[in-house]
């Protein structure tokens, strides 16, 4: 059997065998967060004032700092990091998008189109 797909505007859904599975926007937005943030030299997923609130409100903040965009199983993925003073910027960065791309198509079976890093910040080892 042949695989449909979908996409809506919570999520993605891929028609199985036995049914469908729904992945919310979320979910990848999620497994991207903490992907990048086990990459060594990222501080802090940094968010807008939208995360901040959220977060104020006690909604979960993995997703902060992270857009996604899914179209016909292709994800781009954004990222606004901070990164831990001393660390190579690119060689890091690089090391997010790769950490990052690998996990959401491990994950998901997505292919990840792309993985744009912006640095917002540098944070000291006394900002801990």
């Amino acid at each position: 059997m042949e695989k449909e797909t979908r996409t809506d505007k919570n999520g993605y859904a891929v028609s199985e065998e036995f049914g469908t599975v729904k992945i919310a926007n979320d979910v990848v937005a999620m497994i991207a967060g903490l992907a990048a943030t086990e990459v060594e030299g990222v501080g802090a997923m940094a968010g807008n004032i939208t995360n901040e609130l959220m977060g104020k409100v006690g909604m979960k903040k993995q997703t902060k700092g992270v857009k996604i965009d899914i179209l016909d199983g292709n994800v781009s993925v954004e990222l606004a990091v901070t990164l831990e003073y001393g660390f190579n910027i690119p060689t890091t960065c690089n090391k997010v998008q790769e950490k990052v791309k690998n996990a959401i198509e491990t994950m998901t079976g997505f292919n990840v189109s792309d993985v744009n890093v912006r640095i917002v910040g540098i944070k000291m080892a006394s900002d801990k």
